[in-house]
Formats: C-alpha cells, structure tokens, sequence
C-alpha cells in the first residue's frame, strides 16, 4: 500500500514520511520545492512536486494513481497574511485533492485541521470537537473550517473514500517549524527575556510530532464515521511556564528570565505591530492572535479520539520534550544559544 504525505517538508511531513519509510510502507510525498526531489528519493520515497492551490488532473493522476491512502498535512499555518493566500493553499487545495482521491478510489483520507478553530479569545478548559466560537479569530482558523466543510461535502455525496479529521493542538518536535522557532527567536531578540501575559501561566496542551503520526496511523485503519472529527494533543495539559522551563532550561540549560507583562498592553503593541505590517507588508512580530494565545487558557477533550480511534499518545510529555532537546543539539545550530 502506497501513502501520500502532503506537506512532505514541513515538520510533520517530514516525521509522516520517515514514520512511513521505517515501517516499510510505501510512500509518495509531494511540496512545492522540486529541489527536494533526490532527498526524498534517496530516503526511498517518491517525490512528486506540486502546487497543490492550482492542481491540474494531470497532477493529482501523477499524486493519487496507485495510492491507498492520503495524509493531508499540508496547510498554511501563520497568524498572519492575506485572506486569498490562505484560501487557495487551505481551503481550494484540500476540495481539489480531496474530489481527486474520490474519483481515483482512494481507500481512506486523514485530514490534518486545527483547533484554532475555537479559538475566541476566552478561557476554555476540556473544548469538546463541536464547539464553534462566535466568529473566528484569523484567516487560517476561518479557511481550515471551510476546508472541513469541503471534506464534508465529499462525505455526503459518496461513500467510496471514508474521511478522518484530526485537530493536533501545539505541535513540537524535530523539524518544528512553527511553535519552537517562534520562541528560539523571540528569546534571541529580547536578550534572555521572554515577555508573556500573566507571566506564562495560560494553561495549554501541546502534542508531541511523532505522536501526531501515531494518530494519523489510527485514523488509517480505526472503524469511525466517515467525516468524524477528533482533538489531538499530548493528554498533558500544563502552563506554559511549566513546559518552557523543561525544555528550555532543564533540556537545553538556557539561562532565560520570564517577565510579566499585563496582556492588555501586549494586544495593544501587537495592534500596532499589525498597522505597522500593512503597510510594509511584513509579517509582525506579534499579533493579537498570538498575544491573546499565550494569555487565555485553552485546554481540549480528548475523549473521543481516546475511545473512538483508540489514541493513546505514546510518547509522553517529558520524553517528548527530550528528544526535542536532543534533536536540537542535534543540528550544531547553536543560533538558539545565548
């Protein structure tokens, strides 16, 4: 049985596929960066280059033909940008890939979403899957629910491809391109000092990488209904203060100091940062989205996946934050040192 892994070079496309090759599966992973090619290649994948905003039939025969089984991974994750970026890479991406796996008798499709899509800037402590805010707080959080509906859609109409959603809340691991990076380099611009509402005692859950894979591996062979939606986290909750101090002072040994900043006038810089990035056109340092998620407590059920997919995340916090350690060290990038 072949996968397709979408978003192949981002950091759970990255653990998706290596995940996969170790098993012995076989494995077509697909991005936008031809240049990857013979890496993938030499690491015993297919690699398949492909815009997948704009795919054409060609395309998806060239993506889907021979598949069993599709990991759709990628997305456009960022607090900031333009409305029609996010739709085309979210939203029109997934409805075209996942009519193509349609037509094509694709066995099974894992969707990757988020729980952004809750997000309302309130305090939430156990969000049930069906919990849905007034209105949603940025363009990403607004386009991955059209991209649920899109799958949605294809539910409805046909019973030939069965559909998983996951929601994984706060990823980190190897390859992490977007939670670690953000605080490695918000540590190295203040010299030492991170800046947090309430002085990072929001209450949060993260999810190990490898442990987003081990649920992807559920969602493939779990007897759920077709279009079912389930939370994915570390089943760990804890502040962000606790999970800052493992990891970067016990693991890495950084000397770093945390300073309290009252969250109003943190959402009042970054509303400035904002008014700033519309005109440079530059992504801000920080957004009201982003200051309002290290401020509001934001916890998930995890029932369903628990019972339902049967997902118990097999690495657990401390070992997970290890191996970030570990993997970090790894890179003899030292740009994350003091």
């Amino acid at each position: 049985m072949t996968t397709l892994v979408t978003g192949a070079t981002g950091g759970l496309g990255r653990n998706a596929v290596d995940a996969l090759l170790t098993q012995g599966a076989g494995v077509r992973a697909t991005g936008r960066d031809a240049a990857q090619r013979e890496a993938f290649i030499a690491r015993g994948a297919d690699y398949v280059p492909a815009d997948l905003a704009r795919l054409t039939p060609t395309t998806l025969d060239a993506l889907l033909n021979g598949v069993d089984t599709v990991w759709h991974c990628a997305a456009l994750s960022s607090p900031w940008g333009a409305y029609d970026d996010f739709y085309a890479a979210n939203v029109r991406a997934t409805a075209a890939l996942a009519e193509g796996a349609v037509k094509r008798g694709v066995r099974r499709f894992v969707h990757i979403s988020t729980p952004s899509i809750y997000f309302d800037y309130q305090h939430h402590a156990d969000l049930p899957e069906s919990y849905r805010p007034a209105r949603f707080a940025n363009h990403y959080a607004a386009t991955k629910m059209l991209a649920e509906a899109a799958i949605q859609q294809q539910v409805s109409t046909q019973n030939r491809t069965h559909f998983v959603i996951l929601r994984p809340r706060g990823l980190f691991g190897p390859h992490d391109r977007v939670v670690l990076p953000r605080i490695l380099h918000l540590l190295k611009l203040r010299g030492g000092v991170l800046p947090l509402p309430r002085g990072g005692a929001a209450r949060m859950d993260l999810t190990y990488l490898e442990n987003v894979v081990h649920a992807m591996r559920c969602a493939t062979t779990a007897e759920v209904p077709s279009g079912a939606a389930y939370n994915i986290t570390n089943h760990a909750p804890a502040t962000l203060r606790d999970l800052l101090d493992q990891l970067l002072g016990q693991q890495l040994g950084l000397r770093y100091r945390i300073r309290a900043v009252p969250y109003p006038a943190m959402a009042l810089a970054a509303r400035a940062m904002e008014s700033a990035s519309a005109i440079t056109r530059r992504e801000p340092l920080l957004t009201r989205y982003s200051a309002a998620a290290l401020h509001y407590d934001m916890t998930l059920a995890n029932d369903l996946a628990r019972i339902e997919l049967g997902y118990v995340p097999p690495i657990d916090m401390a070992e997970g934050i290890r191996r970030t350690a570990h993997w970090l060290r790894e890179q003899g990038n030292r740009s994350w040192q003091r």
